[in-house]
């Protein structure tokens, strides 16, 4: 046995920490032991808060990715909310991760702007910071996520956990055995 890996990806502002938060609920809710992981906060963990180059950000996503791997061999569900933009990783994380689950929150960059809580696009408008994934590094866009949740224009977070929960952990936690395989 092992536990489910949700995966929810998107860029910054598309609404990930704060679906993944009720995700997590949800899940405690129903008695799984659930680890929730935010990518600012591992960020912190691992004292990389100034690394933001491609290459910088393509080795903490792989490092989550790993993370979370052991986690759910632990017989836990892990609900990660990480920009992680790379191909690479989310193929790693197919392969190597028995039970993955990819959610990606799909907002366009206007909104995303226009959320701007972290001021990190206004401040590449600015010419004060740079590397941001989206503008000028490219974002490697989820072709082959289990959901695609088009984050805007109304859609609450709670629709949005209800959306994965129907689509994706629901079948799990209703299989005979609670864990869907």
């Amino acid at each position: 046995m092992t536990g489910t890996v949700y995966w929810i990806t998107g860029l910054s502002g598309a609404g990930k920490s704060t679906i993944a938060h009720i995700l997590a609920r949800r899940l405690r809710g129903t008695g799984r032991p659930v680890l929730e992981l935010d990518g600012d906060v591992l960020r912190k963990i691992f004292s990389r808060e100034s690394e933001h180059s491609a290459d910088e950000r393509h080795a903490l996503a792989i490092s989550y990715a790993h993370l979370c791997r052991e986690v759910a061999a632990q017989e836990i569900d892990v609900v990660c909310a990480t920009v992680s933009m790379f191909h690479s990783v989310r193929r790693w994380n197919r392969v190597n991760i028995p039970v993955y689950r990819e959610i990606y929150l799909r907002v366009p960059m206007a909104e995303l702007e226009r959320r701007d809580s972290k001021g990190i696009y206004a401040g590449y408008r600015r010419n004060e910071t740079s590397n941001i994934v989206g503008l000028d590094l490219p974002a490697e866009l989820p072709d082959n996520a289990d959901l695609i949740i088009e984050n805007h224009a109304g859609v609450s977070a709670d629709a949005a956990a209800d959306l994965i929960w129907e689509k994706l952990v629901a079948p799990v936690v209703s299989s005979p055995d609670g864990h869907g395989r």
